[in-house]
């Protein structure tokens, strides 16, 4: 189900909020050209291994996409976390850490983004094996994938990162009041608020 077919009032905000999300992105693809080559060469002496991290998320509908983002953590074979489980910080490079604090590692995702898969501005996709748990135990969690996920969202400025089935019954809550009451208005407050968390390293 897409909401901009059955909300005519809003078909035309949703078509001018792809457009800006084209827009922007294509302003932003030298930029992530030249962080990548930067961080290319610094991941030699600071976090060794692939530039990119590639994780199959939840996306529209709650199809499986593979959402790209600057790798931060030690490489793993596998994902052993479980959904209701903390992050494993443990595993967060030296600079990893600075690049969430800067939130440049969401950077890539602005080819998402340009794919159709993600906008800049919606729900936060989760992995796709601890998602589908979350539909089964998280009431609306399904109804938060009517739209495309997000680089930031209303969630993620209000609660930052969220773990466990708790955190993520009210992330979904903040979701879902996005999609029904979205408007101009509250996409600047998003961006103003996002860009304020970028400028003071408050990402995680």
């Amino acid at each position: 189900m897409d909401i901009s077919q059955h909300s005519n009032g809003k078909k035309l905000f949703w078509i001018n909020k792809r457009m800006f999300d084209i827009s922007m992105c294509l302003l932003l693809l030298p930029l992530l050209v030249f962080i990548s080559l930067i961080l290319f060469f610094i991941n030699f002496f600071f976090n060794y291994g692939s530039l990119f991290f590639i994780q199959d998320r939840m996306g529209k509908n709650c199809s499986m996409f593979s959402a790209i983002k600057f790798r931060t953590m030690v490489p793993a074979k596998e994902i052993t976390r479980k959904y209701n489980d903390p992050i494993e910080t443990n595993r967060i490079t030296p600079l990893g850490k600075v690049l969430r604090k800067s939130r440049i590692d969401e950077l890539p995702q602005i080819l998402n983004v340009l794919k159709g898969e993600m906008s800049l501005i919606g729900p936060r996709p989760d992995y796709y094996i601890h998602a589908l748990e979350y539909i089964n135990n998280v009431e609306g969690y399904r109804e938060r994938h009517i739209i495309r996920p997000g680089i930031t969202g209303l969630s993620q400025i209000r609660l930052g990162y969220i773990e466990g089935l708790e955190g993520t019954a009210k992330k979904v809550s903040i979701d879902n009041y996005y999609i029904h009451n979205v408007s101009y208005l509250i996409e600047l407050k998003i961006i103003f608020i996002t860009i304020f968390v970028i400028l003071r390293g408050m990402g995680k």
